[in-house]
């Protein structure tokens, strides 16, 4: 559904986007991660044709872009991050207008402006002048006017930015709706986020993707040696620690504060027996065992902040 091909884009002689290549079926919910600075925003510009590409092409629902741009962006719903809205309108009115330049039939308008209402929590704010609304929901009349024309890709930049706890649980459960009926990406630096409603994660850092994966995929390659976390009453923290790191098979305790200890272990030994043998025999009291899980925020942390990228292969 969204095909993007050796896409490149040059400022001043300096690539912000490098030889950038990737494919999202349709229907999938894609995860579009990076640091802040040039390569993700510029990325989605250009796949929505708002940013020319230095070199590489962009292929939307079938329609290249350099043949036919105005046609693939009928394809596309857009919610950038800095919503461009017209303040002295009232929400309704905006919405229309939305739909008179995406060319709804008059007939349908109305249902069609319903619908969005609602899935966007807007209702009760149809009529106040837009220049009014707090951000959030700024940034669900945008939401709303992205989705109008009912287009099978949408392209997401920090769709939850400024939106209350409880406004964020219903856009997300509105996103994972749109994502059975559309191609969705998503770009977010709320990582749980993307670990709640994305299949397929593509983490980009200095104008190239680093990783392409699913979630569970990229934590399992990057997560290093297995750990175990334990919390131990009873026990000085030195004499645990040193009796711990004693284990055959454990290769570092850290921690020791209030009893809890990060176990780092060969991925062919389970500690989890000596462990506990060793709490009966020494008295104390065994509280917490739970194996460790690295997150995706580990992953991107490690992916974005050093030189393990280089030798990082996404999945096949």
């Amino acid at each position: 559904m969204i095909e993007v091909e050796n896409l490149t884009k040059v400022f001043v002689d300096v690539p912000v986007v490098d030889e950038v290549t990737f494919f999202v079926p349709e229907g999938q919910i894609l995860g579009f991660l990076g640091p802040n600075g040039p390569g993700k925003t510029t990325v989605m510009r250009m796949i929505t044709t708002f940013l020319a590409p230095t070199k590489g092409r962009v292929v939307v629902a079938g329609i290249d872009a350099d043949i036919d741009g105005v046609a693939l962006r009928r394809q596309v719903g857009y919610l950038p991050e800095n919503v461009p809205l017209y303040p002295e309108m009232r929400v309704d009115e905006y919405l229309r207008f939305r739909a008179d330049i995406e060319e709804i039939p008059r007939s349908r308008q109305a249902a069609r402006m319903n619908d969005v209402l609602e899935r966007c929590l807007l209702t009760e704010v149809h009529r106040q002048v837009i220049g009014t609304l707090s951000k959030g929901f700024r940034q669900r009349v945008g939401l709303a006017s992205a989705l109008i024309h009912e287009p099978p890709v949408l392209i997401l930049d920090e769709p939850t930015v400024g939106l209350d706890p409880n406004q964020i649980i219903k856009v997300r459960e509105l996103i994972t709706e749109l994502g059975r009926d559309h191609t969705v990406l998503l770009s977010t630096h709320i990582l749980p986020e993307v670990e709640e409603i994305c299949e397929r994660v593509l983490i980009i850092d200095r104008g190239r993707i680093v990783a392409d994966g699913t979630p569970d995929g990229l934590r399992s390659r990057t997560a290093g040696l297995p750990t175990l976390n334990i919390q131990l009453k009873g026990a000085s923290d030195a004499e645990a620690s040193e009796a711990l790191a004693g284990i055959p098979g454990i290769t570092s305790a850290t921690g020791g504060v209030d009893g809890r200890f990060r176990l780092e272990h060969e991925a062919q030994k389970d500690p989890r027996e000596s462990v506990f043998r060793l709490a009966v025999e020494r008295g104390w009291s065994l509280l917490e065992m739970t194996p460790g899980k690295a997150s995706l925020e580990d992953v991107f942390v490690r992916l974005t902040t050093n030189d393990d990228n280089e030798d990082f292969e996404p999945e096949a």
